[in-house]
């Protein structure tokens, strides 16, 4: 993506188009067609694997739907092929929703086990239709013409399967570098996080579970007419295997590890198929061992795939910065100093026969600090979830700008305009700090998928992106914009946080122990950016242990102990009580 020069992409996809109309052999001609094909679903691999961590195992399956789909309309009711490819993309999308909608919620090692039992289902149905030819599959699949050009060679269908992966490739990384694309990008690192700043994450695991099963059904469209047959083999479990071989060797994170992949395996598998008989003196399906071996050393030694080694001898491109005048995101209306902005009141939570939380009790209003502390075990951050939805209620009330949004969820909460950061950072390393904070974004602005592949969103995106810089200036991080997340001390990584949470204009920021591994110095960065955020009218929560921290930044103090609420008061009054004392240092005295 960034790291791709604007001007070599283009010359490497054109080159790629060029190779039909050189002396080149029919051969390599018919390689490199199933290299393309076999990319296209490896590229569904990398949104729906790579990107968004969930693993499947039955994409071959979704080829076979496009592929049938096609062979059976072209022969037996005599469709044009170019009806038959939305007829098959359709009936893609309609078992994908089915199948995400059984399968995406489970999670571990559930998920990818419910992709082999579909794959293996689709795989089993299709060969014992009688419709469909059963294991003897379909013949005589009519070959593809545009007007009056036929595209029954190899050398003319090169053309269309490689402008269609191309296309797919650049789609893609368009759809990874916007709003919908950083929401998939935000699954894999938890959903906790994507949850509070107002993601919907099964509907992106959808998204992305959709748009594989729509580019193997397009590589199985395509298939279908370049074999002119289809039968089951090609959409068997084991051919679903090797196509997530091909992500993780040529770089499961990567677009262009997908045709790297493809290339490696494709060519790989037809070199063994004829050196190994040769070497063992025997058939058989030897080059299986051998890309079991290859699997376990790329794991092992390149994780992130042979396109990572490509990758370097690229030169870097920092993303334009042309948001500058941009016009601002739309804001929601504030709150009026004073007015009671979040009642808690008596909240209880139990698991099983534990009290966490037992009936606490407090008022914030518009424009103060307020401190929720206590010593490890109390239970802050227990009140501290209950309050923005992470958790549900056993009972009580939580009021918000006189609405009671108990039992809402995070996505709701933040929705109604609080916004919180976490205990233990929760980012996306591989993503820029601005990248990372536009996410805060997310809720104002409105942008979907299939705009954002087809490059429509650039004006909001700018939008986006002006907000997201006003926010690290307004915490003072202006100059790490491209810095990447990963490549941040402890520090600046909650700095980080807060502005990503700024960046959905709250009414109220939660924060869940900001100083929490910080050293002195970076605690007094830290509150010096809350005491701004005060001054220009922000309200806060800030869940703390670290008494000098909190006492000379707050306006008000509730001290809990044991999930009960020990005392509430100024920070003098909080100082000068002996039961606080007593619960930090384990004496009156």
């Amino acid at each position: 993506m960034r790291n791709l020069s604007k001007f070599i992409l283009p010359l490497l996809c054109a080159a790629m188009l060029l190779v039909p109309a050189l002396p080149v052999p029919e051969f390599w001609i018919t390689q490199l067609n199933y290299i393309g094909l076999y990319a296209l679903v490896a590229l569904g691999l990398v949104v729906l694997t790579g990107v968004a961590g969930l693993t499947s195992f039955g994409q071959a399956a979704f080829v076979g739907v496009g592929a049938y789909t096609t062979a059976w309309l072209t022969t037996a009711m005599q469709v044009s092929p170019w009806l038959a490819l939305l007829v098959g993309v359709a009936l893609a999308v309609l078992v994908a929703l089915v199948l995400g909608v059984l399968t995406l919620r489970m999670s571990g090692h559930y998920l990818p086990l419910a992709t082999i039992c579909w794959g293996l289902a689709l795989n089993y149905t299709m060969a014992n239709m009688e419709f469909l030819g059963k294991y003897d599959g379909i013949l005589g699949v009519p070959a593809l013409s545009i007007g009056d050009m036929s595209l029954a060679s190899g050398r003319s269908m090169y053309v269309l399967i490689w402008v269609t992966a191309l296309g797919a490739a650049i789609a893609v990384m368009h759809l990874l570098d916007s709003r919908p694309g950083r929401a998939i990008r935000a699954l894999k690192n938890g959903t906790t996080m994507a949850e509070a700043m107002g993601i919907s994450t099964f509907r992106y695991k959808m998204v992305a579970f959709v748009l594989a099963a729509v580019l193997a059904a397009l590589s199985g469209w395509l298939f279908a007419h370049f074999q002119r047959t289809v039968n089951p083999s090609p959409f068997s479990l084991a051919k679903g295997i090797e196509f997530l071989f091909m992500a993780v060797v040529g770089g499961v994170g990567h677009v262009w590890g997908a045709f790297t992949g493809a290339a490696v395996v494709k060519l790989l598998e037809d070199q063994l198929q004829v050196i190994l008989p040769a070497l063992i003196g025997s058939s058989g399906n030897f080059e299986t061992i051998v890309f079991g071996l290859v699997l376990i050393g790329v794991l092992k030694y390149v994780p992130d795939g042979l396109w990572t080694f490509v990758k370097r001898l690229l030169p870097a491109q920092q993303r334009e910065r042309d948001w500058v005048g941009a016009a601002p995101l739309p804001s929601r209306s504030k709150p009026v100093a004073g007015e009671v902005l979040l009642d808690v009141n008596k909240v209880r939570k139990q698991f099983g026969g534990l009290v966490a939380v037992n009936d606490i009790s407090f008022t914030i209003r518009a424009g103060d600090i307020m401190g929720l502390i206590g010593p490890n075990g109390a239970g802050k951050s227990t009140t501290f979830n209950l309050v923005s939805g992470v958790l549900g209620l056993t009972s009580g009330q939580v009021n918000f700008r006189g609405r009671n949004v108990a039992g809402w969820s995070s996505r709701q909460i933040a929705q109604a305009g609080m916004s919180r950061t976490f205990q233990h950072v929760k980012m996306i390393p591989e993503m820029t700090v601005l990248e990372n904070v536009a996410l805060g974004g997310y809720l104002r602005t409105s942008s979907g998928t299939l705009k954002a592949m087809l490059r429509l969103d650039r004006e909001e995106e700018r939008r986006l992106f002006a907000e997201a810089e006003a926010q690290l200036q307004r915490i003072g991080m202006a100059d790490k914009l491209h810095e990447l997340a990963g490549n941040l001390a402890l520090g600046p990584q909650r700095l980080m946080e807060i502005a990503r949470a700024l960046c959905t204009d709250p009414s109220l920021l939660l924060l869940d122990e900001p100083a929490a591994g910080l050293r002195l110095k970076e605690k007094q960065a830290l509150a010096d950016v809350l005491r701004q955020l005060k001054s220009e009218g922000l309200s806060i929560l800030l869940v703390e242990h670290d008494m000098d921290f909190v006492m000379g930044l707050v306006d008000h103090i509730t001290v809990m102990e044991f999930g009960t609420k020990l005392i509430s008061g100024t920070p003098a009054q909080v100082q000068a009580s002996p039961e606080v004392r007593a619960a930090y240092l384990g004496t009156e005295h």
